[in-house]
């Protein structure tokens, strides 16, 4: 016992950057002011749009400006002005995932978020403040379910940027990392979809219709075929939604994965879309069709928005049908402890190892070998 008291002061003695780890979650970022959209825009062409469609790069900052008005339009006047959600309920999920993660580490664990489009929090800008603040251990979590050359991809290619530039003398500040791609196949995460599918139909619905009379749409992001090679998140998608769907179909048989695309021309995505896979479970028969988005862990305008063109679309033509339109995860207090825990092994690892040294100039010593 008179052994505690100088054992606490001393692990609160660490040295700046010593033994703490700053955690980025990364996340797209939505824009809040519509006089942002073109910026918006044009980073996500830049980012996004070039790992798949043969576009020149000149062609970007036009094509941002006439897409930001199909925005403004889209947003301001079919949808009253409206203001994704997305960057508010990511704060929350930031906060409670930092909360349960210095439950368990203390102040030797802090959880940063960064936006691949939006301002001020562009990894570039939040990988300075890390630094300034003395950390040099970094985990780097996209909070996206899938892993592809759209999620994780560009968060990866923009923190490469970013350190490149913030580069600190002879050696780089970054002393440790360590990276969590994705978490489509975690057994918790798959649980908790199926269980809040679940919840609500017997919340709402059991007493009205039979399981069988009760169609599922499982959502997934969309995915062009090709990405030049790149992973495309198909494949995890695909895993995602036979998981989920493993959990439901013995109950629900009316299940189909509906994917969310943009539809842009000349680019083959994966089918079907939500608003096909909906037709088809209503063809077999389903009196309420439920949309329940498991490839997206925070609400944007694609879950709210294009879910709801969708819904409005059956309406009109199959009047007699139910539509229920489900949340994303957000910031459930489950996910969030699911959430610290998958990073909990990452940390440990990077508190423990050695720190590590890595030197800008060691590309130019190779050469100087071959003289000996």
């Amino acid at each position: 016992m008179v052994a505690t008291p100088e054992k606490l002061q001393h692990t609160h003695e660490h040295l700046p950057g010593q033994d703490r780890v700053a955690v980025l979650l990364m996340g797209y970022g939505e824009v809040e002011s519509y006089e942002d959209f073109a910026n918006y825009n044009e980073q996500a062409l830049n980012l996004l749009t070039a790992k798949f469609a043969p576009v020149p790069t000149w062609i970007y900052p036009p094509l941002a400006k006439l897409l930001a008005l199909f925005d403004r339009h889209e947003w301001g006047h079919t949808h009253h002005d409206f203001i994704s959600p997305h960057n508010a309920i990511f704060e929350q999920q930031r906060a409670g995932i930092e909360q349960n993660l210095q439950a368990k580490w203390g102040d030797r664990v802090k959880v940063f978020k960064a936006f691949n489009f939006c301002a001020p929090f562009l990894p570039k800008q939040v990988l300075a403040e890390i630094q300034h603040q003395g950390f040099d251990k970094l985990l780097i979590y996209p909070l996206l379910v899938v892993d592809s050359i759209f999620t994780s991809g560009i968060a990866i290619e923009q923190v490469n940027n970013a350190l490149a530039e913030i580069a600190d003398g002879e050696e780089h500040w970054v002393k440790g990392q360590r990276y969590i791609p994705s978490f489509y196949n975690e057994p918790a995460y798959i649980d908790l979809m199926a269980h809040l599918v679940e919840e609500k139909i017997n919340a709402d619905f059991a007493a009205t219709y039979l399981p069988s009379q009760i169609g599922i749409v499982l959502m997934n992001h969309g995915c062009p075929h090709k990405a030049k090679g790149f992973t495309s998140g198909i494949v995890e998608s695909q895993a995602l939604y036979d998981l989920v769907r493993d959990k439901l179909i013995n109950r629900y048989p009316l299940i189909s994965v509906g994917w969310l695309n943009h539809d842009t021309p000349l680019i083959e995505w994966t089918q079907p879309n939500a608003e096909q896979a909906a037709k088809n479970l209503i063809q077999l028969g389903a009196k309420i069709i439920i949309f329940m988005p498991i490839g997206f862990a925070t609400e944007n305008h694609e879950t709210l928005l294009d879910v709801h063109h969708i819904i409005h679309a059956l309406e009109k033509q199959y009047s007699g049908v139910d539509y229920v339109q489900m949340a994303c995860v957000n910031d459930n207090a489950d996910f969030l402890a699911m959430a610290a825990e998958w990073a909990n092994p990452h940390i440990a690892e990077l508190l423990s190892e050695q720190a590590l040294a890595v030197n800008h100039q060691s590309s130019e010593h190779h050469h100087h070998h071959h003289h000996h």
